[in-house]
Formats: C-alpha cells, sequence, structure tokens
C-alpha cells in the first residue's frame, strides 16, 4: 500500500492571519513571518491491534509528533539551504519515513507545528502546513491507510507568542476542524532517519518554590550538549522561568516562559548547552514546584569506533572530538548548534564526514548533505556563497564516493558538478588564473593586518582560491572517469596542468622559495561589495597558500616537503586555525611525513581541550579581541580524523573501501587501538613498541600492498 500526500492547515476562515509566511527568517524588527504554533490531533479506533505503522510525515517550518503520547519525531530534514537565494523559496522539502509498532487498538497522533523560520538553517515553502501518511498493518495481516484531512483537529495555541516565549496565560484555542493545504512541497523522501534523543536532569532541576520566591540555578552538564529546553510547572497561580542555554559562561541563548498553573513546555529553538541558568520566579500565594531539562538531541548512533592511544591527553582530545561531532551531526551537518547555519559550510561538513570514519561510520548523512548541496549549486547555477567551499564540495564528492562505492552519488550530483565547472571558467582571467570570482570566501577565521581571511581582498585570497580550484579539478577528473566520461576526465586534466602553471608562475616567489596570498592588482569595481574589499598593495607570504600547494600537489613533492618544514618552523610567517590544520594534516600524510609531524601539530589541541573538555574549540586564536568562540564547532575536531588515519597509513584504494592500503606507524606512541568503519565492518589494529601490527579486517575489505 503506497502513501499518500494531503497537507493540513488551521482553516484561513477562522486564521486568516495565520497562513502564510517567509521563505527565511524574517527581519527582526518585520512581522512578516506571521510566527503561529498550531496543533493537529487525530484518535483513530480500531477493532484489533495495529502491530505496525509505516509513517510518512513532514511539517512546515518545525514540527513534534507523537503518538499515542510518545514522541515519534521531531523535523522536518532540513532543506539545506545557502546564504544567497533566499528571496525565494526553495524547491526541496523532505519528508521523514519511518516505522514504529503500536501494538495497540487505539492511535492517537498529535502534532505541534511552528509556522515561519527562526534559526538561519530553517526554511518555508512560504506557508503553514502538516502532512502525514500511514500505512498501518493489523494483527491480521491486513493494511489500511490513513491520513492527514478534514478529519483531524486544529488549533492554534497562542501560548507560544513568539521565538523562545511562552506565555501560558494565553490558553489554546478550542479545536476545530482542519484544512486542506495547498500541496506546495511536493516533499521527497529524506534518506536519513530521525534524530535520536534523551532528556537530561541533574541535579537542581527540581526547583521547590515558596509564596513569592524566586530562584537561581545552575545545572551543569558533562559535555556540551545540542537540543532543546523543556520546562514543567505544578503551581496553582503563575510562574515565571527564564532558562539560558550556555556553553560556558557567556550569555547564551535564552527561552522565557510564564505559566498559570500547572503546565508543560518544550521549546523548538536549538541550543548549545553545558549549562542551563534557570530563574523561577513563583509570583503566586502557593507553594510551586518547577522541573527544568534539557533534550539532548541528534543523528542517531548505530555502531561506534575509537582510537586509544598510550598519550592520555591526546584520548581526551579524541574523545572532545567525537563528541562535538556527534552534536553537530542533525538532520544536516552543522557546523555548530551554537551556529546553526545552513549547508552552506562544506569545509566544516567535508572534515566532518571524514571524522566519521573513525567514529560512527553512517555516511547517509554525509551523502545526503552532498545531494542537498548538488540541488542548490543546480538552483544558483553553480555558485555557492562561499566560494572555495564550492570546490571543496567537488572533493567531497568524490571522497565520500570511495568510501561508500556509491556511485549513483555522482550521476546524481553530475549536473551539479557541470554547472559549478562552468562556472568557475567564467572566472578566469586572461592571466590562467581565477581573477574574477565573486569573493574569496573563504581562507581561515583569521585576521591578517586588521583584515579578515573569512571573506579577504584578491592579495589574500587568490592563491587560496586557486588551489583549490586545482584541487577540484583534480576530484573532478576522478569523478569523470568512475562515470565513464574519459573525454570530460581529459580536460580537466588539461584545466588543472593549465592552472598548476600559472600558479606557479604568477604566485610563486622563486626568491623566497615559496608562494604569497595573492596578486596585488586591483579588482575590478563592478566586483567589490561587502563579500570583496578592494584590494591592498601589499604582498602576503602566509601559510595558508603554501600549505594548500603541497596539500593539491600544485608544486613537486621536493618542493612541497621543504615548504612544510618552513610551515613547521614558522619561517613561512602567521598563524593558522584548527580548519586549516586539517589541510596541514593532509600535506604532511601525503607527502611521507607523518612520522616527523603529526604528533607536533596535534600538540596544540592538548591546552584547549584540557581547559574545556566538554566539547571542541572553534578556533585557537581569536580573530578580533571581543570575539568568543563557541566550544561546538565541528571543523575544529580534525584529530579524531587525522590520527587514526596517520597511525594506520590508510589509503582506500577502491571504491566502498573494497581495497585499502595501511602502512601502521605508531608515530613515536608507545602503543595504539585503532578501529576504521567501513561499509563491509569495522578494521582493527592493534600495535605495541617493539612488536609487530595485529590487523583484523572484515570480509569484503582487502588490503593490497
Amino acid at each position: 500500500m503506497e502513501h499518500r500526500e494531503q497537507w493540513i492547515w488551521l482553516p484561513e476562515s477562522q486564521y486568516p492571519a495565520n497562513q502564510s509566511t517567509t521563505f527565511y527568517t524574517p527581519p527582526p524588527d518585520g512581522d512578516e513571518g506571521h510566527y503561529t504554533v498550531a496543533e493537529f490531533q487525530r484518535r483513530y479506533a480500531f477493532t484489533q491491534r495495529v502491530v505496525s505503522a509505516r509513517l510518512r510525515f513532514s511539517g512546515d517550518t518545525a514540527f513534534q509528533l507523537y503518538c499515542n503520547d510518545a514522541l515519534v519525531a521531531t523535523g522536518p530534514a532540513s532543506v539545506g539551504g545557502d546564504f544567497i537565494g533566499n528571496d525565494r523559496p526553495r524547491e526541496n522539502f523532505y519528508a521523514f519515513e519511518m516505522e514504529i509498532q503500536p501494538n495497540a487498538e487505539t492511535l492517537c497522533f498529535f502534532a505541534r507545528v511552528r509556522m515561519m523560520p527562526v534559526q538561519i538553517c530553517e526554511y518555508s515553502r512560504g506557508r503553514g502546513g502538516f502532512m502525514l501518511s500511514a500505512v498501518l498493518t493489523f494483527q491480521d495481516g491486513t493494511e489500511q491507510l490513513v491520513l492527514t484531512d478534514e478529519s483531524w483537529l486544529a488549533r492554534k495555541n497562542g501560548a507560544y507568542c513568539a521565538p523562545c516565549r511562552f506565555d501560558g496565560r494565553i490558553g489554546p484555542d478550542k479545536y476545530v476542524g482542519a484544512a486542506l493545504a495547498p500541496n506546495v512541497w511536493h516533499t521527497s523522501t529524506a534518506p536519513i532517519p530521525v534524530r535520536s534523543e534523551r532528556t537530561l536532569t541533574v541535579p537542581g532541576s527540581e526547583i521547590s518554590l515558596a509564596p513569592g520566591e524566586t530562584k537561581t540555578v545552575e545545572l551543569e552538564f558533562d559535555m556540551i550538549y545540542a537540543g532543546f529546553i523543556e520546562a514543567r510547572v505544578e503551581a496553582e497561580g503563575e510562574i515565571r522561568v527564564h532558562a539560558a542555554a550556555r556553553e560556558l559562561t557567556e550569555e547564551g541563548t535564552a527561552e522565557d516562559m510564564i505559566f498559570s498553573g500547572s503546565g508543560a513546555y518544550r521549546g523548538f529553538y536549538m541550543h548549545s548547552a553545558g549549562n542551563l541558568l534557570v530563574t523561577a520566579d513563583n509570583r503566586s500565594a502557593r507553594p510551586a514546584h518547577v522541573r527544568v531539562a534539557f533534550i539532548d538531541t541528534h543523528y542517531p548512533v548505530f555502531e561506534e569506533a575509537d582510537t586509544v592511544v598510550s598519550d592520555d591527553a591526546l584520548n581526551q582530545v579524541l574523545r572532545t572530538c567525537k563528541h562535538t561531532l556527534m552534536i553537530c551531526r542533525q538532520t544536516h551537518h552543522l557546523d555548530g548548534p551554537g551556529h546553526c547555519e545552513p549547508l552552506a559550510c562544506t569545509g566544516d561538513y567535508y572534515i566532518e564526514s571524514l571524522m566519521t570514519l573513525f567514529s560512527f561510520g553512517d555516511m547517509r548523512l554525509a551523502e545526503f548533505d552532498i545531494l542537498r548541496t548538488a540541488v542548490l549549486l543546480e538552483r544558483e547555477n553553480g555558485r555557492m556563497f562561499h566560494t572555495t567551499y564550492s570546490c571543496i564540495w567537488v572533493r567531497m564528492l568524490y571522497d565520500i564516493y570511495m568510501i561508500t562505492g556509491h556511485r549513483e552519488l555522482l550521476e546524481k550530483c553530475d549536473k551539479a558538478l557541470e554547472l559549478l565547472l562552468k562556472r568557475f571558467e567564467t572566472y578566469m582571467g586572461e592571466n590562467g588564473l581565477v581573477e574574477t570570482p565573486p569573493d574569496y570566501m573563504f581562507v581561515d577565521w583569521i585576521y591578517i593586518d586588521g583584515i579578515s581571511l573569512h571573506h579577504p581582498p584578491k592579495a589574500l585570497g587568490q592563491t587560496c582560491l586557486n588551489m583549490f580550484y586545482a584541487g577540484a579539478l583534480e576530484a573532478a577528473g576522478k569523478i569523470y572517469e568512475a562515470l565513464s566520461r574519459p573525454d570530460c576526465a581529459r580536460a580537466c586534466a588539461e584545466k588543472r596542468l593549465a592552472l598548476r602553471k600559472a600558479i606557479n608562475d604568477l604566485l610563486f616567489d622563486a626568491e623566497k622559495g615559496c608562494y604569497f596570498e595573492g596578486l596585488n592588482t586591483p579588482t575590478d569595481e563592478s566586483l567589490i561589495g561587502k563579500w570583496m574589499p578592494p584590494n591592498v598593495a601589499k604582498r602576503y607570504y602566509l601559510k595558508q597558500s603554501n600549505i594548500l600547494a603541497a596539500y593539491f600537489g600544485v608544486c613537486d613533492d621536493g618542493l612541497a616537503r621543504d615548504i612544510l618544514g618552513r610551515v613547521m618552523d614558522g619561517t613561512i610567517e602567521g598563524d593558522i586555525q584548527p580548519y586549516f590544520m586539517h589541510y596541514l594534516l593532509e600535506a604532511i600524510c601525503r607527502l611521507g611525513l607523518r612520522e616527523r609531524y603529526t604528533l607536533s601539530v596535534l600538540e596544540r589541541w592538548k591546552a584547549p581541550v584540557q581547559e574545556c573538555p566538554k566539547g571542541i574549540a572553534e578556533g585557537f586564536v581569536k580573530p578580533e579581541p571581543t570575539y568568543r568562540f563557541d566550544h561546538s564547532h565541528a571543523w575544529a575536531g580534525t584529530p579524531l580524523y587525522s590520527l587514526p588515519k596517520a597511525l594506520l597509513g590508510l589509503e582506500i584504494v577502491a571504491p566502498g573501501m573494497e581495497k585499502i592500503r595501511l602502512s601502521p606507524s605508531l608515530l613515536g606512541l608507545r602503543r595504539a587501538h585503532v578501529e576504521l568503519l567501513t561499509p563491509r565492518g569495522k578494521v582493527v589494529c592493534d600495535m605495541r613498541e617493539g612488536e609487530e601490527p595485529r590487523i583484523t579486517c572484515p570480509q569484503g575489505i582487502l588490503p593490497v600492498p
């Protein structure tokens, strides 16, 4: 029996002002979003037990779905999105599919749906809606389809009066019949499972209040978590609760709740919380009881891998990186739950996907991110907001294909890849370099001479963008080879060769023996704007471009090794953040220098993790004096990938990891236990000083010399 997609919403005749919303987060001073929380309910009674229910459901813009008072899911799966093109609705929208086993004769569905994008990773099709289709299987094996229709009940819950504000003095409206909504979503099925969650309660979560009493408590968690605030109140009068989610001691993000008597609240806003600072105010003449909790939410964990070495401080770094990765795995990879950015930060998600090899193994989220990025690339004719990240997407596409072996992933992304490569052709100058891109974002989260490398001028960003483009051409060539398109592969190789020559002719200083960050020629006035500053006259020699030259093989390997030596000893100036350390560690591995440099590079993580083991810090050095790093940023977690990769000497030789090359080394450690998750099971390597490595591989994984 097939699902049907039918949407419902509040009837327009009774709620004319609660029908439409913005496609993206509305301006903070505007009311165009028509913030609305609607609730839908339907009770089905049968004469025999429902043993299973295959569900398909979605909602605009966010929802909480229950069946028989048990949470089924929160959602929907993220559209993905970018920081450009948000003046029109995204064409892609997703529904979850899952199966539950009610084992009951009665099914009571309840959905709470919030209309209006609030966080920057949220998107709407411009109106509110909820959809559920359920194929029920009864005890005798017969099936029945039930779905959202006019028999469902609907109401507005005005207590949800604004984002992160709940006023229980405003009761929910009476239920009325739901109205059918025009299907403007036409959902695709999300190829990922719904998120898992658990409720965190710690000492102090239960707050008893005398009449007129106010208490402030700090609820400290063992780690930083991503999720939602929940509160329950037992009272006979007015209770006010302010709950601020903080990673450490910063102001954090807060929710304000007013209860008129007993009640319960669950928020929609995703927070990053190492603690909750809660103030509860009993404004009644009777004693009251308040319980505040945090709902830890993330992509489900089905299997795990760990790397354990003889260095306890490194083990703590790995544990912190792994936990931070877990909380960043939501319905798309987040840069961090403190930011909740859309699918615009491919550099983050690329690193997170590689980290997954040595932690959770499930690559479906990475593949889904790649596919959603392909959608936005097609939509914007090959452009992304961060121009360097569009190049990294090509590399991510190829690397995830090599991990999973799913050739159809390449096929589905073929058009997006073609558009991206064609767009870069329009950026090429007569000198053979990328000369006229819309921006040079993103290089690194650092400032040089007061200039941000987030969106640098040409003299600080051109070389890195050209390096990333060279890497994209190399990966694209391999993709076209896998797709049996030799002409396209050959064209990419020729373009890469020409670009490599131009980089070495124009961006390499032979006297200094290293690359500089870009030409000082003027940037065309038509390109200058918020994200493309005017060029500067100074020539810069920094680590970033030289690391990328070594990583992408833009120079010969002998020079690359020399360059890395000068990066490591500080002869080449500047600093780099954890994000860019990923490329340094990759270059070190590629050039056979892992035993010389890997552990010394990883030393830099020990102090910040010792200072805050609850989550990985966004950076090493503040980009500006007033900037506060978050501690939930998984792009800083590359040790979780780079260390075990270096210990194994891992090279993936065939798609799906059917063939891998291993050359284990302790790198100077005394012992190491490394677990690698492949599509066919776990590879385990144990090493002890003075002993031969012991390696076990699952069936279907062939180590080759």
